[in-house]
C-alpha cells in the first residue's frame, strides 16, 4: 500500500471518481468505493487531497461529499491512542491546523458547517496545548466585518465551549476556561456591542437583520457556556454592558423579524428564549451580583409574557420566560418582588391561567399525534410545554405564598367550572383548565411509585373528585369529551395516594370501562392508571382490590385491537404479573376455553398478545396450569417448527420462553429434546428469529445451566458458536452479549473454564476490527459481570494471559474513558460493583505499574454515579445503533405480554453500590493503612472527593 499520496491532479481525479461512486444507490458500485477510500485513508496527504477538493472542485456535490468525508475521517482518526499507530501523519496534522480555519470561514454554509464540526473535534483533542493559536486565529476574524465569516467563528466556538455546561469541575477545566476568557471574552463583548449597533443601523434591512440576529443568538449561547461553571471576573466587571443590552433585546420588537409561520420559532423568539435562559442562570447562581439588574428583567419578561400570543412558535420563549419567573420567585432573596397582592393576582391572571389553556394545537396533538401528546403530558419529555412551565411557576409561588395563591386560583377554578356548567358542549376547555389548575396547585411532591405524596392542604382533593371528576368517569358514553375523560383519569392516577380507598374502589371499574374508548390518549391513560393503582398495597403488603377478571381481560384485549394501539406499551404494562394478585384462582375456570380459542388464534393470526397474557396470568397464578398449556401448545409448536412456518417462529420462541421461565429450576425433557434444534445455523440466519431465540436460550440457561453442561458435550461449543456469530454483527452484537452474560451467570464454572480465554480473544478481535459505542457499552457490562462472578484477580489474570500488561490497557483505554456511556440502572449497577472489586480486591492495582490507574478508575466510578450519562454517538455510527430497549427490538415483533422483566444478576446482595464502594474502600484501607487516604488526597479532584466523603458518611466508615 502506498504510504504517501502526491498532491497532484491524477490523485484528485481518482478521489473524485470514488467519492462520486460512494453516492451511488447501487451497493455493488457504492461498497467497493467505500472500501477503497477506507484502504487509502491511512496514506499521507489523503486528508489534504480532500481539503483541496472541497475548496476547488467545480462540482458542488463533490465539494460537499469531500467535506462530509473529511469530517468523518477526522472523527475516526484524529484522537491519538497510546500504543496504537498514529492514523494521521504529523505533517498532515500541521497542515490541516494551519489551513482549516481559513478554509472553513471562506466556504459556503453547507461546507462551513462540516468544517466547523471538524475543528470542534480537533479542538477537543488538541486545544489548548497542541493548538494554542486556534482562538487567536478565530478572534482576529471578528474584525473582518463579514458576518458569514463571523458566524462561522461563533458556530465553531459554540460547539467547542458548550461542553463547559456539563463537565466536572477540575483544575484542567479551570485553566482552559481561563485561557478562553483571556483570549475570547473581550473580543466577544466588543463584537456583541458592534452587532447591536449594526442592528440599529440596518433596522429596516430584513436580510441584514437575519444574519445579525443569528449572530446575537450565537453570542448569547456562548455567554451561557462561558458563565456556566462560575462567574468570571471579566463578565462581572462588564455586567452593565451585557445586561443592559440583553434587557434592550428582550424589549425590542422589529416587524421585519416577525414571521407568518405559526409553528416555527423565528430569530427574534430564539434570541429572547436564550436571553431568558441567561437571566435565569444569573438569578439562580449569581443572585447577589445580579440583584441590581433583576427587577428590570422581571418587568421585561413579565411584559413579554403578557404580550406574547398563543401560537406554537412562541412555546419555547414562553416556557423559558415562565421558568425564569419560577426560578426567581422561590428564592428568598427575591421574595419581596412578589409579595404584593396585586402582583400575585396579576401573575395568576395574566401568565398562569392563559398558559394553562388547552389550545387548538394541543387538541390537534391529542387527536392526531397522541404518542407525542402522551410523552409530553405523562412522561414530562425534554420538550418544555407552556403548561408544564406554568405548573412550575404555581409550585414556585406556593413556596412563600401558598395561602394567597390558593385563594386567587379558587376564584378562577369556580368561575371556569361555572362557565362549563352553562354550556358543556361549547365550554369544555374551561373545565380542562380548571382541572389542570387544581392539579398544579395541589401537587407539592410526587414520586413515580406513589403519585403525589404531599399535597396542598388548602385544596380539598376528595371534594373536587366527588363533585367534578366522578361525573366524567361515570358518563355512560366513554367517547364523549375525551379530553375531559383523560383529565379525570389522570386526576385519579396522580392523587391515588391522597384519595380515600372507597373512592379508588369506585374508580377502578370505571377505568376498566374506559379501556374501550376510541381515543388513544383516553384508553392509554386508563391502562396506565390501572397499572399504577394495581401496584398499590394495603397493610402487610395485601392487595387492595377484589377480582375484576372477565371484564378487565376482555377490555384489555379490546384496547389492543383498537387502531394504533396494537403495540401500546402502556396497555402492555398493565402488567400481567400485577394482575396475578387480583386474579389468583378466579381465572382458572376460563382456562379450557381460553386455550382452545388462543391456540386456534395462534395458527390464524399473527397477534399472539392474548396468548402471552393468558399464559402469564394463569400460569403464575396457578403454576399447575403450565402443563395444560404445554399439552395444548406443543403439538401446534411442533407443527410450526417442522413445517418451518417462518413468520410464526419468533412467536413460538417467545411463548416457549414464557412457559420455560415460569417453570421452577429445572428443564422438562420435552424442552431438552428441542434444545439441539435451536442451535441450528439456519435458524440464526433470519434476523427476526434472533431476539426471541436469544431470550429462549437465556431461559434454558437460567433454568438448567448445569443440566445443559452435564448433557452431551457439544452443547457448550454450540452455544459459543451462536455467540461468535452474533458478536461479529454490528446489528446483533448486543444479543451476543445477552447470551454470553447468561452463560457466565448460570453455567457451572468448570464447564466453561477451557473456553474463557478464547471468548476474550474473540471480543478483542471484534474491538480491533470495528469498535462501536454499542459494542463498548455491552463489553463494559460483560467484563464487570465477569469480575462480579469470578473476582477481580481472575479478570486481571485472564487479560494479562492474553498479552502482558493488557489489563492496564483495558482500564486505561476502555473502562476509564468509556464507562460514562453505560446506560440503564442494572447495567450501571453491574459496572459499579465490578469496578469496586477491581479497585479494592486486585493486588496488582496497588503494587505494580498499574497503580497509576487507581485514582482515575475511582474518579470514573464516581462520575458514573454522579455525572449525566454520556449519550454522544459518533455520526458515522448512527445508522447501526439499535433501540435495544426490551420490548422494542427492530426486525421482529415483540409480543405485547411476552415482555421480559429486567433481570438483575447481582440482586439484593448489593442494595446501594455507593455504600458498597465506601465499605470496600474501608476494608482496603484497614489492610494497608495510610495508602488509600494519601492516594485520594494527591490526585482525586475536589468534586469527586466531596461525593466520596458523602458515601463514607452514609456508610458510617472512616478511612485509615
Amino acid at each position: 500500500m502506498i504510504t504517501h499520496m502526491e498532491l497532484n491532479d491524477g490523485h484528485l481525479q481518482t478521489l473524485t471518481e470514488f467519492l462520486r461512486k460512494t453516492l451511488d444507490p447501487d451497493p455493488a458500485v457504492r461498497r467497493p468505493a467505500e472500501k477503497f477510500l477506507e484502504s487509502v485513508e491511512g496514506n499521507q496527504n489523503y486528508s489534504l487531497l480532500l481539503l483541496t477538493l472541497l475548496e476547488k472542485s467545480q462540482d458542488t456535490v463533490i465539494r460537499v461529499c469531500a467535506a462530509v468525508t473529511f469530517k468523518n475521517y477526522i472523527k475516526r482518526n484524529w484522537r491519538i491512542v497510546e500504543d496504537e499507530p498514529n492514523k494521521v501523519s504529523d505533517p498532515d496534522r500541521t497542515a490541516i491546523k494551519a489551513n482549516i480555519v481559513n478554509l472553513m470561514l471562506s466556504s459556503p454554509e453547507q461546507i462551513q458547517k462540516q468544517l466547523s464540526d471538524a475543528i470542534s473535534i480537533i479542538g477537543r483533542e488538541d486545544f489548548p496545548q497542541k493548538w494554542p493559536d486556534l482562538l487567536t486565529e478565530m478572534v482576529t476574524r471578528f474584525r473582518s466585518g463579514d458576518f458569514h465569516i463571523i458566524n462561522g467563528v461563533l458556530r465553531t466556538a459554540h460547539s467547542l465551549f458548550k461542553r463547559y455546561r456539563h463537565e466536572f469541575k477540575s483544575n484542567e477545566l479551570w485553566s482552559e476556561i481561563k485561557l478562553v476568557l483571556d483570549t475570547f471574552a473581550l473580543p466577544l463583548t466588543e463584537l456583541f456591542k458592534a452587532t447591536i449597533e449594526l442592528c440599529q443601523t440596518h433596522a429596516t434591512d430584513v436580510n441584514a437583520l437575519k444574519v445579525l440576529f443569528s449572530s446575537l443568538t450565537l453570542i448569547s449561547k456562548l455567554f451561557y457556556s462561558l458563565n456556566f461553571q462560575d462567574l468570571p471576573e471579566f463578565f462581572e466587571d462588564n455586567m452593565e454592558t451585557w445586561m443592559t443590552n440583553f434587557h434592550g433585546l428582550l424589549t425590542l420588537d422589529n416587524k421585519h423579524l416577525q414571521t407568518n409561520d405559526e409553528e416555527e420559532a423565528g430569530l427574534l423568539e430564539l434570541l429572547k428564549s436564550q436571553i431568558c435562559d441567561n437571566a435565569a442562570l444569573y438569578a439562580q447562581k449569581y443572585d447577589e451580583e445580579f440583584q441590581p439588574y433583576l427587577p428590570r428583567f422581571v418587568t421585561a419578561i413579565w411584559n413579554l409574557l403578557v404580550s406574547t400570543g398563543q401560537e406554537v412558535k412562541y412555546d419555547l420563549l414562553v416556557s423559558n420566560a415562565i421558568q425564569f419567573l419560577a426560578s426567581v420567585c422561590e428564592r428568598p432573596h427575591y421574595k419581596h418582588l412578589f409579595e404584593d397582592q396585586n402582583t400575585l393576582t396579576s401573575i395568576c391572571e395574566k401568565v398562569i391561567v392563559p398558559n394553562m389553556e388547552f389550545r387548538s394545537a394541543d387538541e390537534e396533538a391529542f387527536e392526531d399525534n397522541s404518542e407525542e401528546y402522551i410523552r409530553r403530558d405523562l412522561e414530562g419529555s425534554d420538550i418544555d410545554t407552556r403548561r408544564r412551565a406554568a405548573c412550575d411557576l404555581v409550585r414556585g409561588l406556593c413556596k412563600f405564598f401558598e395561602g394567597p395563591v390558593t385563594a386567587i386560583f379558587s376564584g378562577y377554578v369556580n368561575s371556569m367550572l361555572g362557565e362549563y356548567a352553562k354550556n358543556p358542549g361549547e365550554n369544555w376547555k374551561h373545565k380542562d383548565a380548571a382541572i389542570y389548575l387544581v392539579t398544579s396547585l395541589a401537587s407539592k411532591a410526587q414520586t413515580q411509585k406513589h403519585g403525589i405524596t404531599q399535597a396542598n392542604e388548602l385544596v380539598n382533593l376528595n371534594e373536587f373528585f366527588v363533585n367534578h371528576i366522578l361525573s366524567d368517569l361515570k358518563s355512560p358514553n366513554v367517547n364523549e369529551f375525551p379530553v375531559l375523560k383523560a383529565d379525570a383519569i389522570k386526576y385519579v392516577m396522580i392523587f391515588r395516594s391522597q384519595l380515600p380507598k372507597e373512592q379508588l374502589l369506585q374508580a377502578v371499574p370505571l377505568l376498566i370501562s374506559h379501556l374501550q374508548a376510541q381515543s388513544t390518549v383516553e384508553h392509554t391513560y386508563a391502562a396506565h392508571a390501572l397499572e399504577r393503582l394495581f401496584t398499590m398495597r394495603g397493610p402487610n403488603n395485601t392487595t387492595l382490590w377484589p377480582p375484576f377478571t372477565e371484564q378487565l381481560l376482555n377490555n384489555l384485549f379490546k384496547a389492543l385491537a383498537l387502531p394504533g394501539s396494537a403495540e401500546n406499551e402502556y396497555i402492555m404494562k398493565v402488567n400481567p404479573t400485577l394482575l396475578f394478585s387480583l386474579l389468583q384462582e378466579s381465572i382458572v375456570p376460563y382456562i379450557p376455553t381460553l386455550i382452545g380459542q388462543l391456540t386456534h388464534k395462534l395458527l390464524l393470526v399473527r397477534d399472539s398478545c392474548s396468548l402471552c397474557l393468558s399464559v402469564r396470568i394463569t400460569c403464575k397464578a396457578n403454576p399447575t396450569t403450565v402443563s395444560s398449556f404445554e399439552e395444548a401448545l406443543f403439538p401446534v409448536f411442533t407443527e410450526i417448527l417442522q413445517n418451518d412456518v417462518q413468520e410464526f417462529l419468533p412467536y413460538v420462541f417467545q411463548v416457549m420462553s414464557l412457559l420455560l421461565e415460569i417453570h421452577s429450576n429445572s428443564i422438562p425433557s420435552s424442552y431438552m429434546a428441542l434444545f439441539p434444534h435451536l442451535l441450528q445455523p439456519v435458524l440464526w440466519e433470519r434476523t427476526g428469529n434472533i431476539p426471541p431465540l436469544v431470550r429462549l436460550l437465556q431461559a434454558y440457561l437460567e433454568k438448567g445451566g448445569a443440566s445443559i453442561a452435564g448433557s452431551a458435550a457439544d452443547k457448550i461449543p454450540g452455544l459459543l458458536g451462536v455467540f461468535q456469530k452474533l458478536i461479529a454483527s454490528k446489528a446483533n452484537d448486543h444479543q451476543g452479549f445477552y447470551l454470553l452474560n447468561s452463560i457466565i451467570e448460570h453455567m457451572p464454572t468448570e464447564s466453561i473454564l477451557q473456553y474463557r480465554k478464547q471468548i476474550f480473544i474473540l471480543l478483542f478481535q471484534r474491538l480491533q476490527s470495528s469498535k462501536t459505542t454499542k459494542f463498548i457499552k455491552s463489553f463494559l457490562v460483560f467484563i464487570n459481570l465477569y469480575c462480579v462472578k469470578y473476582g477481580a484477580i481472575a479478570l486481571q489474570e485472564i487479560f494479562d494471559s492474553i498479552q502482558p500488561k493488557m489489563f492496564g490497557m483495558v482500564l486505561e483505554k476502555i473502562i476509564i474513558p468509556e464507562v460514562q456511556k453505560v446506560s440503564g440502572p442494572v447495567e450501571k449497577k453491574i459496572c459499579a460493583v465490578g469496578i469496586t472489586k477491581v479497585l479494592t480486591e486486585c493486588p496488582a492495582l496497588m503494587d505494580t505499574e498499574y497503580t497509576k490507574l487507581w485514582t482515575p478508575l475511582l474518579q470514573a466510578l464516581i462520575g458514573l454515579f454522579e455525572l449525566p450519562e454520556d449519550d454522544s454517538i459518533p455520526d458515522d455510527e448512527h445508522f447501526i445503533d439499535i433501540e435495544d430497549t426490551p420490548g422494542y427490538q427492530t426486525a421482529f415483533s415483540q409480543l405485547a405480554f411476552a415482555g421480559k422483566k429486567e433481570h438483575d444478576p447481582i440482586g439484593d446482595s448489593v442494595g446501594n453500590p455507593k455504600i458498597l464502594l465506601a465499605q470496600s474502600l474501608y476494608k482496603l484501607s484497614t489492610a494497608c493503612p495510610g495508602r488509600v487516604p494519601s492516594m485520594l488526597s494527591t490526585s482525586l479532584n475536589a468534586d469527586a472527593l466531596q461525593f466520596l466523603q458523602g458515601y463514607l458518611q452514609a456508610a458510617t466508615v472512616q478511612l485509615v
